[in-house]
């Protein structure tokens, strides 16, 4: 499981022009499902990206969670983040969880990260095509890799 968080002053995700999630502050987060990760990869990242601090404290030092600020989530499911570019121009997209194992975990890191910060989790559209209009704080982009726990 791969999610790349970008810490954002305000992000929406738009599918056929309607806005399907809006926050202001905190996390946009894309998030890519391999096959073969579990229950267990998933509630691993949702700790992670609960309690990373990644948010400036008064001192202009990132020693703040997204709790600290009242931040939000706005998660959006991204296989390309899963894309294999070892051989030739065209990316493989091989790793990537096939919409009936992938579409269950998305929906079960929703309920994660909803539980661990108590509120709503904004989301886009699971296979859509999504427009996603971001304004970057820093900027501050944080890639996580649960198959490299160890360095993250």
């Amino acid at each position: 499981m791969r999610a790349v968080l970008q810490r954002v002053m305000y992000a929406q995700c738009n599918v056929a022009g309607k806005i399907t999630g809006r926050i202001n502050q905190g996390l946009l987060i894309f998030l890519g499902i391999e096959s073969g990760d579990t229950r267990e990869d998933l509630e691993w990242l949702a700790k992670k990206i609960a309690g990373i601090r990644i948010f400036s404290d008064s001192n202009d030092q990132m020693n703040l969670s997204l709790s600290d600020v009242d931040g939000d989530i706005l998660l959006i499911s991204q296989f390309t983040l899963l894309a294999a570019t070892k051989k030739g121009n065209r990316p493989s997209f091989i790793r990537a969880a096939k919409p009936a194992q992938a579409l269950p975990l998305y929906e079960a890191m929703i309920e994660e990260l909803e539980m661990l910060l108590k509120k709503k989790v904004e989301t886009g559209i699971f296979g859509a095509d999504m427009k996603i209009e971001l304004l970057n704080d820093g900027p501050v982009t944080i890639v996580m890799n649960t198959a490299d726990k160890d360095n993250f």
